[in-house]
């Protein structure tokens, strides 16, 4: 019986265990002029693609059908434990249609399970609602954690 040796994770630390953590990704994307724009999110990690809402409010989605490039990062900086985790990831953005059940949990890792206690603007999407989808084509982790002495 052969056994299959275990291939070491490309990544310091599981990259798919910390991106359930509800944290803010900061995207960027370009505006008209060429110029970088950043913008912070709450977004929602499943198999392997990155979904955050837009709508008519934001500009970003007018940024991506124009040039669809985009760059994120989600990070801590947690000086208690000294723990310093980066997410960095790159791809094509693609705005989608609204889909209220992906919304609903995105809005769950943020808010939680409870929806009444959610404050009332959480419970109605605009009607020109849409999800943004990012499947990375280059993800980097790092860990710059510290230990105590």
């Amino acid at each position: 019986m052969s056994e299959t040796p275990s291939v070491p994770s490309p990544h310091p630390f599981d990259v798919d265990t910390f991106l359930t953590r509800p944290l803010v990704a900061r995207v960027a994307t370009t505006n008209p002029s060429g110029a970088p724009t950043v913008r912070p999110v709450w977004f929602l990690w499943e198999e392997g693609v990155l979904w955050w809402l837009t709508g008519e409010y934001a500009v970003m989605a007018e940024h991506l059908q124009r040039d669809p490039r985009a760059a994120v990062v989600v990070d801590t900086c947690d000086l208690e434990r000294m723990e310093f985790l980066q997410v960095i990831m790159r791809g094509t953005a693609q705005v989608a249609p609204f889909d209220r059940a992906l919304a609903g949990r995105k809005l769950r890792r943020y808010l939680g399970e409870d929806e009444s206690t959610w404050h009332p603007d959480f419970h109605h999407f605009a009607d020109d609602a849409r999800l943004v989808r990012l499947v990375p084509e280059r993800i980097v982790a790092k860990d710059l954690s510290k230990t105590m002495p």
